[in-house]
């Protein structure tokens, strides 16, 4: 649940808006996606804790981009293998073919977050240290800086820019 004013998150709607946009230019969807215990994903193509993964519709079968996970089959060396993302694992969407899209921060895990268990495709299993991502403290409620104003009706939007 979200706090209180906040809504619910941004991410899965800028994913979605993404794939989309690729989709109706001919481009191909890409995510990149920071891989830990909760990410189902063949683990012999994770390197450094991250896969990237084409979501593109020609690669994937019952694709679903969901509000808190993205879910499809797709074949990795000829094989079906089911994926399953959440959605807060997702840390960059963008076209293969330009680079254009959109990265998220890294999810945090707690503080005390341990090894895991993860279980390989061949039926080993082996421990792995979840990486833990340090997110600056929430800014100051009764901070003396004034509180931005949302933008006029009519006025231009905001753009973003792109930066390597």
């Amino acid at each position: 649940m979200s706090p209180e004013g906040q809504g619910s998150s941004t991410r899965p709607y800028l994913i979605r808006a993404l794939h989309d946009w690729c989709t109706d230019n001919g481009f191909t969807p890409y995510i990149a996606v920071h891989v830990d215990g909760s990410v189902q994903v063949p683990q012999e193509y994770v390197k450094n804790n991250e896969i990237v993964l084409n979501v593109g519709f020609d690669a994937t079968s019952g694709l679903k981009l969901g509000n808190e996970f993205i879910e499809f089959k797709a074949r990795f060396g000829g094989v079906a293998r089911e994926i399953v993302v959440p959605i807060d694992h997702v840390v960059a969407i963008y076209a293969r073919e330009n680079g254009q899209g959109m990265a998220f921060p890294v999810p945090s895990a707690p503080p005390a977050a341990g090894p895991t268990l993860l279980q390989s495709s061949d039926g080993t299993a082996r421990l792995t240290r979840k990486l833990t991502a340090v997110e600056p403290p929430p800014p100051d409620q009764h901070s003396d800086e004034p509180v931005p104003e949302p933008p006029a009706p009519g006025s231009p939007k905001p753009s973003l820019k792109r930066i390597k």
